[in-house]
């Protein structure tokens, strides 16, 4: 087994290995790699033969997000697909049997030592049913369907107690996710009052106690010395206890910056309370739950605006074992339900010397279908952009686009060249083989119009109600939720003194406000000025 790294909280996650862990924290911080993956691993080892589930709240999630990371962490501590492991086929002669060995073995990952883990997607009806499982690790937790985790999974989560009843992590269930927003996703959170903080020390207590006695009886075989059997007794005595704390725990954690306040220091601290808008401080910094903003300027949305729609049939051909941006490499829109191959696109789009963005949406019997959004940062600039959006559509049958601007469009480059936005933008589609209908939209509508005109769409009072794809627009939701309102002199507007902030890991540009303009864009054009799309058959460059 080859050594990885793991940072302390990683480490004390692993450490701790209560029955039920809980972890919120930001992105990038490693929860898949860092503790889903030694948790799948140790269960698997320590309990030969058992079967545990991976439950993710779409297929199309679990395929290039889950499993790249659970199988990346493997491979750097020395486990091989097709040496140690095989996915989504029946596993090879020379590998041990299940206890339970599952119908079929599509979406199965089997151990070597006869272990296996099964692929719950709650997007694929029935995929855990008739189960028996003796752990689960659930991964981007506030997507997951709560009744239906507690309706179809949890009861599976039995095991076999006659072989595995005796281990601390037999019936474990290791909870993963970013702070959720709003109130549907939040059903892990009630975890933190389940926590005792006294058995967690205990835990600590008796880890710490171990380690000491392994390190005596190292040094001691080190030196040639025989191994006092008391020594060996306490060991066995506190691995004992230990079992049983571990049984009965329920360690919940979450990870904000000021837990790396050592790194990053007070000042920080205090500059990002300063120049960040409230909500994105206190999701970015301080890991809090919050809702969808009432008093933001994105108001009347809810959780009812979000949707998911992958196409899994399509998805299940790209097969496994393949890293996460292998997959992102290899996804199209032949991965979405929501597309019309047969429809142009209509896209939105904002302009900025460092991020462009780009929206797209169709319109589906009075929803604005927000199908995909696109950005590109720094050095990346336009033509990247279209080309981005240009090859993750490029089976789409109808190669034409509704390019919806403003005068912000016009007679300025900075991203560029001289030529103005909308001459560049109509260039880059033609030279990919796309046809483009351009709709002027005059000069920007004023915030206090525009405001009122998304929050009536979101109330369903339009002709159109906005959807947001949740797998394609990842950014755009997280600088819609947290948009905040300036109010003024002249009565209020969308919250953007962060725009021109210096990029941070925890303020990213594609989380701030830039990427709401795009959309903003393209539903005023699409409520306003509508387009048929039997029209669009005849479009040249506009």
């Amino acid at each position: 087994m080859s050594e990885v790294y793991f940072n302390k909280i990683q480490q004390k996650v692993s450490f701790i290995g209560a029955k039920t862990t809980v972890v919120v924290a930001g992105r990038r911080f490693g929860k898949t790699y860092g503790m889903g993956a030694p948790f799948v691993l140790r269960n698997m080892q320590r309990m030969p033969g058992s079967t545990g589930g991976i439950v993710v709240p779409t297929f199309r999630h679990g395929l290039t997000n889950t499993l790249p990371g659970l199988f990346s962490c493997w491979k750097a501590m020395g486990f091989i697909e097709g040496v140690h492991y095989v996915i989504g086929v029946k596993p090879p002669k020379g590998f041990a049997e299940a206890k339970i060995e599952p119908r079929e073995y599509t979406h199965v990952i089997s151990f070597y030592n006869g272990s296996r883990a099964i692929l719950i997607s709650q997007d694929l009806a029935g995929s855990s049913n008739s189960l028996t499982l003796d752990w689960l690790l659930i991964d981007e937790a506030k997507f997951i369907n709560f009744e239906k985790l507690k309706d179809e999974t949890l009861p599976a989560n039995g095991g076999i107690r006659s072989h595995f009843g005796h281990h601390s992590c037999h019936h474990s269930i290791m909870i993963m996710s970013d702070m959720p927003v709003g109130s549907k996703g939040s059903w892990f959170l009630n975890y933190r009052e389940k926590m005792d903080p006294e058995l967690i020390r205990a835990i600590e207590g008796c880890v710490y106690e171990e380690w000491k006695m392994k390190d005596r009886i190292r040094k001691l075989q080190e030196a040639g010395q025989p191994v006092p059997k008391y020594l060996q007794y306490h060991l066995r005595s506190n691995n004992k206890v230990l079992n049983q704390l571990r049984a009965g725990a329920v360690y919940y954690i979450e990870c904000s910056t000021i837990d790396n306040l050592e790194l990053v220091g007070v000042n920080y601290i205090k500059d990002m309370k300063r120049d960040l808008p409230p909500l994105v401080f206190q999701t970015s910094i301080l890991c809090q739950r919050i809702g969808i903003s009432k008093d933001g300027f994105y108001s009347s949305m809810t959780e009812h605006h979000k949707y998911h729609a992958a196409n899994n049939d399509y998805l299940a051909t790209l097969g496994y074992g393949k890293t996460e941006a292998e997959y992102r490499r290899l996804l199209s829109s032949l991965a979405d339900r929501d597309v019309n191959p047969d429809k142009p696109i209509c896209i939105g789009m904002d302009y900025n010397a460092n991020i462009n963005w780009i929206v797209a949406g169709q319109e589906d019997n009075g929803r604005l279908n927000v199908l995909k959004s696109f950005y590109v940062k720094f050095e990346r600039k336009i033509p990247a952009l279209i080309e981005d959006f240009c090859e993750y559509y490029r089976n789409h049958r109808k190669k034409q686009v509704v390019f919806y601007y403003d005068s912000t469009a016009l007679g300025s480059n900075y991203a560029v060249n001289k030529k103005d936005f909308k001459y560049v933008i109509e260039e880059e589609f033609r030279k990919h083989g796309w046809k483009v209908k351009s709709v002027y939209l005059g000069h920007p509508m004023r915030h206090n119009e525009k405001y009122l005109l998304i929050n009536s769409g979101f109330a369903g009072k339009n002709r159109l109600t906005p959807y947001f794809n949740v797998d394609n627009n990842e950014a755009l939701l997280i600088a819609i939720q947290s948009a905040g309102v300036m109010r003024g002199r002249n009565g209020f507007s969308k919250h953007k003194a962060g725009e021109k902030l210096a990029e941070s890991e925890e303020n990213l540009l594609e989380h701030r406000t830039d990427g709401t303009d795009a959309f903003d864009t393209l539903y005023i054009g699409m409520e306003k000025k509508p387009v048929k799309s039997t029209t669009v058959n005849v479009f040249g460059i506009a």
